[in-house]
Order: structure tokens, then sequence, then C-alpha cells
């Protein structure tokens, strides 16, 4: 994230127009579907998604192969970033994307779920569906609104934390 990160910022003080190679916008550039994980708008945007990959992270890594976690990061992280720029620019004008928090929302999702008291607890009520997928959509609801900044990827944030809650009760990672 710092080596991407760095790059983006240096572009942006160059004066070069490149900043089409790293941001995610609603004409997705395939490539973009990386870099826009791995690059962020400044340095604290940048120490806020590594205090939470730091954090979480390990936990989640601990049980999984490097190309697991790094496939799962990047992947959770690119689903989020479309569904921002896709579905934020619905209602609002579109906007292109950077930063990691999906893919951090995502490993944050997937630790509440994965953990042994969350699996014990979904295991004992046998719920529908239906219900699974209501209580998936009001966690990531209610991580979203808790740890989310304002103005922020709101919709980027939802999407990784339902994509780790599901991964996370699928146990999607472990090997």
């Amino acid at each position: 994230m710092v080596a991407v990160s760095a790059a983006f910022w240096l572009v942006g003080f160059v004066g070069l127009a490149l900043g089409g190679l790293f941001v995610l916008t609603p004409a997705v550039r395939p490539w973009t579907l990386v870099t826009s994980v791995y690059a962020h708008a400044g340095p604290a945007h940048l120490l806020a998604n590594a205090v939470v990959v730091g954090v979480v992270g390990p936990a989640v890594a601990y049980g999984t192969t490097r190309l697991r976690f790094h496939a799962f990061f990047v992947s959770t992280g690119a689903v989020a970033g479309l569904a921002q720029v896709w579905l934020a620019g619905l209602v609002g004008p579109a906007a292109g994307v950077l930063g990691a928090s999906g893919a951090a929302f995502a490993l944050v999702g997937y630790v509440l779920a994965a953990n042994p008291a969350s699996a014990a607890a979904f295991d004992r009520l046998r719920l529908p569906p239906r219900a699974v997928a209501a209580a998936v959509a009001g966690v990531a609801l209610v991580v979203t609104l808790l740890w989310s900044a304002p103005g922020s990827a709101l919709v980027a944030h939802f999407t990784g934390a339902a994509l780790g809650l599901v991964a996370g009760r699928a146990r999607l990672l472990g090997v």
C-alpha cells in the first residue's frame, strides 16, 4: 500500500495526468481494480487503512495461505470499489474511488463471522436464509456506521463488511 500510494502521490506531485492508472471509476480500466485498492489519497487515508489491516489482518492471515489472503484482500477491495462507483453513482454524481477500506472492512467482517463464538451462535440459531441475509446486512450496516469517517466510501465499506461476514461464515480462507 505504501509503494503504490507513493507512486500515486508522485504522479500527482509531478503533475502528470496519470491518475487513471490508480483511480477506479465507473468506466473501469481493468488494472485499476488492483491499483485502486492499494493507492490512497494521502498519508492520513493510508494510515487509517493500514492500522485496520495491521490489527485485523494477521488474525485472518494466520489461518490461511499468503496467496489466499492476498486474493481475498484484492478481490474484496475490488468488488467493494465497484459497488461504490456504480451504486453511489445511481444516487449522486459518479466519482472515482481509492483505498483499501473495502478490503479492510472485509477483514473485519471475516474475523467477526469466522471466530468460534460467532460460529457457535449461528449454528445454534439455525436461521432461515432470509434471516441470515438480514443479519449479515444488519451487522455490515452497524460496522459501517460505527467505523466510517464522514464523507468516506460508505457503499464500499458496507460491501466489504458484508463480503467478509459471508466469507467468514463459510470459512472461505480456512486451510
